[in-house]
């Protein structure tokens, strides 16, 4: 097939339709269908639906299941930081990023196919294939983030990259519905439980995953090479981020504003990523379907989390970026105090509306206040964002882990969401700190 040019319309639906191909792993793997098969799994419970036990034995050790789950996304959260400065500098001088792309994308997807053999009797490979799931769908990112400049002039970019996370969204929740039907309709598709269709969910996920990025390998490029594969390029991405390091030096406002992002953003990460397993494990469901109420709490989360976003923006132009950030934490405080307390179903549906209001109004303004801190005169802005990406991933890693840590050790996964107001307050303090002058232009942040 000849290669479209620059800008051409088909190049550029092409590559957003990635989105739809991958973004199903963000919603039936990482939030929805998978986390509350791992709870049905490994959590025992008597016919009232109290919890009997939830501890599982790995490699001879007793685990909390929840601390369980949470140690392997923060390993594989640490590997994929550790990973993505190396790809950055791949994606950035050699002209492979396709098939980059490919080996992250099939193993993310066959990883998913992988998870339909997750047993406790093999607990391991279980965990192994979500392990794998994660950092390929995090990695394939790397290089299929970095084709935007390659694949669509400036004026264009905003465009394209909003209608990739458009089709993702419709995508990912057009299988997650397809997966909900089967399983809550089993008997109607002639299974004999639950089981097996939860299962096939895993294989539907990965096998769209592959099939659809077909449609976006067919247009894309494979790379404009800039130069060999070499020492030099494999740790370019480090010495980007070291130069990024030192540059803080000189600016007050964005050191110490990356400083407050780091602190919450721990938070903020661990609450999205354990938001399931704790509807699954603290609730009293009683004759109400788990499984459904807790995808629509999902549901709501990022249905929310639209108007959040959109909400947070305009209260920014108003009164500023980081006074609105401060407000936002304080609220976060309070959610956080609210779900310790939280049983019903309904009192989680009051807290997903709120997680999704504040969510998504915490990560654009989060990203748009660091962009707007960057000095005018920067050239390199994608080493900017590897770096606030990279920061972001290790205070996911340290968040998770400490979520595990104090899950393990109260028993109780209530007091790990607890333990997570101080980084909270810690931002809220940090953010106090932050001067609201632009040092450039002077504006209000």
């Amino acid at each position: 097939m000849n290669t479209l040019p620059k800008g051409h319309k088909k190049l550029l639906h092409a590559w957003a339709f990635y989105d739809w191909a991958n973004s199903v792993y963000s919603l039936v793997i990482s939030s929805a269908i998978f986390p509350i098969f791992y709870g049905a799994l490994t959590i025992v419970k008597d016919e009232d639906g109290s919890i009997l036990d939830d501890t599982v034995d790995f490699f001879g050790i007793s685990f909390n299941n929840d601390s369980l789950i949470s140690y392997v996304t923060a390993a594989a959260f640490l590997v994929v930081s550790i990973l993505s400065p190396f790809l950055s500098g791949i994606a950035d001088y050699v002209g492979s990023k396709k098939n980059f792309l490919k080996f992250f994308c099939y193993l993310g997807a066959f990883s998913c196919i992988g998870l339909f053999w997750f047993s406790l009797e093999f607990l391991w490979f279980g965990l192994l294939c979500y392990f794998l799931a994660l950092i390929g769908f995090w990695a394939s990112l790397v290089f299929y983030n970095s084709y935007l400049p390659d694949i669509a002039f400036p004026n264009q970019q905003d465009k394209v990259s909003a209608k990739g996370f458009s089709l993702g969204y419709i995508g990912s929740v057009i299988l997650l519905v397809v997966c909900l039907l089967m399983i809550l309709n089993y008997e109607t598709f002639g299974f004999e439980s639950e089981a097996l269709p939860t299962r096939l969910s895993f294989v539907l996920t990965g096998v769209w995953w592959i099939g659809f990025s077909q449609y976006t390998y067919a247009y894309l490029p494979k790379g404009n090479k800039k130069a060999a594969f070499t020492k030099n390029v494999l740790f370019n991405g480090f010495r980007e981020l070291r130069g990024i390091w030192l540059t803080l030096k000189h600016n007050t406002q964005l050191k110490r504003y990356l400083a407050a992002f780091f602190v919450y953003s721990m938070a903020v990460q661990t609450i999205m990523l354990v938001a399931t397993y704790f509807g699954i494990e603290e609730l009293e469901w009683g004759e109400q379907d788990a499984t459904t109420g807790l995808i629509i709490s999902i549901l709501l989360i990022q249905l929310v989390a639209v108007i959040g976003a959109t909400l947070t923006s305009r209260l920014a132009i108003k009164y500023g970026n980081i006074k609105i950030l401060i407000f936002i934490n304080l609220i976060w405080i309070a959610i956080c105090g609210y779900a310790f307390f939280i049983v019903s179903p309904q009192q989680f549906y009051v807290a997903a509306a709120s997680v999704g209001l504040v969510m998504g109004g915490i990560q654009s303004l989060s990203r748009s206040t660091y962009s707007k801190m960057l000095p005018e005169n920067a050239i390199d802005t994608a080493s900017y964002f590897s770096f606030y990406d990279v920061s972001e991933k290790i205070g996911i890693v340290i968040g998770m882990f400490l979520y595990g840590i104090v899950a393990q050790i109260t028993g109780s996964v209530r007091n790990s969401i607890l333990f997570l107001v101080i980084f909270f307050i810690g931002g809220v303090i940090l953010l106090l700190r932050v001067p609201i002058k632009n040092p450039v232009s002077k504006d209000r942040i």
